[in-house]
């Protein structure tokens, strides 16, 4: 991975100019993650064992994230009944702020207006970035997905700079439903596509 000078490093608060790599290997076993829904109440990540995870990290501004909440209501609905849960957590600059109101309100009208299906909480971008395993420094993009089989461990996670098929339907719909099907015993990964690139707020 190259390492871009200070100068760079601001450049790309508006365009990604970093070569990356993958951040965490797949598969491996899942770390805990707590988000905090509007309601104030803390959801653990460990709670929906048993179950097939999709993890959806975002930015409640990010249209690219929007879209993708919709289809996973759509997914949620379709699959639900058969193991598959969907949470989102959200984790634009305003989370960062001590301001818990503030991170609430904005998450719930979020969820309310695209992500109605599934959980969606709020979450700080170190514990985001810790759980993707991506360093501040590099160049990322939003929505990340990781999707975690029955067994705990995390099967597919998007490249920093976007994973295509991570955020397509057709190849969700069929790649959730092997997981479900074969109850997280068998190991496998999404084949490689070109990472997608969004356009919207990443890492400065």
């Amino acid at each position: 991975m190259r390492i871009a000078p200070v100068s760079a490093l601001l450049a790309t608060a508006f365009a990604a100019t970093f070569t990356l790599e993958a951040a965490a290997p797949v598969p491996r076993p899942t770390k805990e993650f707590t988000i905090v829904l509007p309601s104030g109440k803390q959801q653990l990540l460990s709670s929906y064992r048993g179950k097939v995870v999709m993890m959806a990290f975002m930015f409640t501004t990010c249209p690219h994230c929007q879209a993708l909440s919709k289809v996973i209501n759509k997914l949620q609905g379709e699959l639900g009944p058969r193991g598959f849960q969907a949470v989102g957590a959200v984790f634009n600059d305003e989370v960062n702020t001590p301001n818990n109101a503030s991170n609430a309100q904005m998450t719930g009208n979020f969820a309310n207006q695209f992500a109605s299906g599934f959980p969606v909480g709020f979450a700080s971008r170190a514990s985001v970035l810790s759980y993707l395993g991506v360093s501040d420094i590099e160049s990322w993009v939003v929505p990340q997905i990781a999707i975690i089989d029955r067994k705990g461990v995390v099967r597919a996670q998007s490249e920093s700079r976007g994973t295509a098929q991570l955020q397509t339907e057709d190849y969700l719909r069929k790649y959730l439903g092997e997981l479900l099907d074969e109850g997280g015993a068998k190991s496998a990964t999404p084949s490689k596509a070109a990472p997608k690139k969004a356009t919207d707020k990443k890492t400065s």
